[in-house]
């Protein structure tokens, strides 16, 4: 008698070998989760720059605007903004966790005062922009979005951050400051380009030898290699569910 003519048989066991089957399928889940929170042995990653040329280059001349405050990189909005209803904390962490700005300006007793941000060559996409400004506008915080091509006086980021009336003698001090920074750093550019100049021309003959890699692309920037700036897509936020 075979097994397969007995259809009361197969009707008994066909549940219990689902029921199986599904636990099964359940354990062999929970074991490839568990297997994925584990920590690495050997961890996949190296480390990089926290900011490209671009960003560099604004974020040193905030720390000399700011001298007198904090200049923050990198920080989600959800560090220093708070929901007025705490039960839908989790609901708002979801949407805006991964939203953050360039640089953020804030006291030295930690209270934010203003965020800036550097776009990327493809600029910041539209509705993160309009997200930010509408968000941080109405926290009573100014949002800028500068260029190191195109960056705005001290007195003016300052009085829209702080809102100093500098005097004149205030106005005087700093722009001769600002050009004794900008005269500072030509000068290094040159003197970093003669360098440069004079390395190249001492191991020219080299360019010759097979494997060369004199006047090789790679010797660019280290931002070109960056467009972004986050863990995956680092210059504008990563997009969350508003976006």
């Amino acid at each position: 008698m075979s097994f397969w003519s007995e259809p009361w048989l197969i009707a008994l066991l066909a549940p219990v070998l689902l029921v199986t089957g599904a636990l099964l399928h359940r354990h062999w889940e929970a074991r490839k989760a568990k297997a994925r929170r584990q920590i690495p042995k050997q961890w996949p990653l190296d480390t990089r720059a926290i900011a490209n040329t671009e960003e560099l280059t604004v974020w040193h001349w905030l720390s000399r605007a700011f001298y007198d405050h904090h200049v923050m990189i990198k920080l989600p909005v959800t560090r220093f903004t708070l929901p007025r209803e705490k039960q839908e904390g989790m609901d708002w962490y979801r949407l805006l966790g991964s939203v953050y700005c360039t640089f953020t300006i804030c006291r030295t007793d930690g209270r934010v005062i203003g965020c800036l941000d550097v776009p990327s060559r493809a600029g910041i996409p539209r509705s993160s922009r309009q997200l930010k400004h509408s968000l941080l506008t109405q926290c009573g915080l100014p949002y800028w979005v500068v260029r190191s091509s195109n960056l705005p006086t001290v007195t003016e980021i300052r009085a829209e951050f702080l809102g100093e009336t500098p005097t004149a003698q205030m106005l005087k001090e700093r722009e001769l400051e600002e050009r004794a920074i900008i005269a500072a750093q030509n000068n290094l550019r040159s003197a970093l380009t003669r360098q440069r100049n004079n390395r190249q021309s001492d191991f020219s003959p080299l360019s010759s030898w097979p494997g060369s890699t004199t006047g090789d692309s790679r010797v660019s920037d280290m931002g070109s290699e960056w467009q972004d700036n986050s863990f995956l897509i680092p210059l504008d936020s990563r997009k969350g569910e508003l976006l």
